[in-house]
């Protein structure tokens, strides 16, 4: 069982790169995936959102490009991040004993980080990060314009963390679990009136799509740094956080974000594709 967990370890350590090795120089885009092998929908939506800004310029992930590259887009996962990898809107995780960024990392090509705090860890080792923020995924209802509609049936949902999974019950009308296909989870949050989440791409969702939502710290799982860089980064400095479901319901949702969507999706690495040879 030990050799199975460190192989999944390792498995991490060197990427977890959605294209498999191909015979030729491409972008590999490198997003989080549980160690059991099930797909955390927040996760998964990295590829989800990076496909769909390459259709709109008429490239693939699978395309031959003038050199390799690595990509990270959604995520608290910069501490898999290798020399010269291209970060559009990646965010560090903030988890007691754990590596902000590998210290062998001396360069990376950032085009846009989470939120603040994330940019100033960054600084702080001397790279260049620009002032442009924000979680690719607040994209999604421009990169979907028709592909999801309000419905609103449900007072409120709650999305788990991964961590919280085990304190909820999984079949309670009003959770919706974060594991599972992506446009099943956007379905089940356009239902609610109210989200509240410890899951961070289930508040980012559901901001995204203009519903209140909340933030619930039910453990101690995550730190709170990268909800706090979210946050920041859509221009909210102060937000409180509940405690449990009956004060998530009783405070409501945080202030409406504020962001600069044209900015994110202007940083987007696309000359990585249009580079010549």
């Amino acid at each position: 069982m030990n050799i199975r967990a460190n192989l999944r370890r390792l498995i991490n350590e060197v990427g977890c790169d959605f294209v498999q090795q191909l015979p030729y120089p491409h972008v590999e885009l490198f997003f989080w995936r549980p160690d059991d092998g099930t797909i955390n929908f927040g996760d998964y939506l990295s590829l989800v959102v990076v496909e769909q800004q390459l259709r709109r310029s008429g490239h693939t992930l699978a395309d031959e490009t003038s050199r390799q590259a690595r990509m990270f887009a959604i995520g608290s996962v910069l501490h898999y991040a290798r020399n010269d990898d291209v970060i559009w809107g990646s965010g560090i995780n903030g988890r007691p004993g754990q590596d902000d960024l590998n210290r062998r990392v001396q360069s990376l090509d950032i085009r846009a980080v989470r939120g603040p705090r994330t940019q100033e860890i960054l600084r702080r080792r001397g790279l260049s990060v620009p002032d442009v923020f924000g979680d690719p995924a607040l994209l999604l209802p421009r990169l979907f314009p028709d592909r999801f509609q309000r419905r609103r049936v449900r007072p409120w949902i709650f999305v788990p963390n991964l961590h919280d999974l085990h304190m909820i019950d999984h079949d309670a009308a009003n959770v919706v679990s974060p594991l599972g296909s992506w446009n099943r989870r956007i379905e089940a949050i356009l239902e609610a009136d109210l989200v509240l989440a410890s899951s961070l791409h289930g508040l980012i969702v559901a901001e995204a799509y203009g519903i209140p939502a909340r933030y619930v710290r039910l453990s101690k799982g995550e730190a709170e740094f990268k909800y706090r860089d979210y946050y920041e980064g859509t221009g909210r400095f102060d937000v409180e956080f509940a405690s449990s479901l009956v004060e998530g319901r009783e405070m409501g949702g945080a202030a409406p974000l504020s962001f600069d969507h044209q900015s994110l999706m202007d940083a987007f690495p696309i000359d990585l594709w249009r580079e010549t040879r």
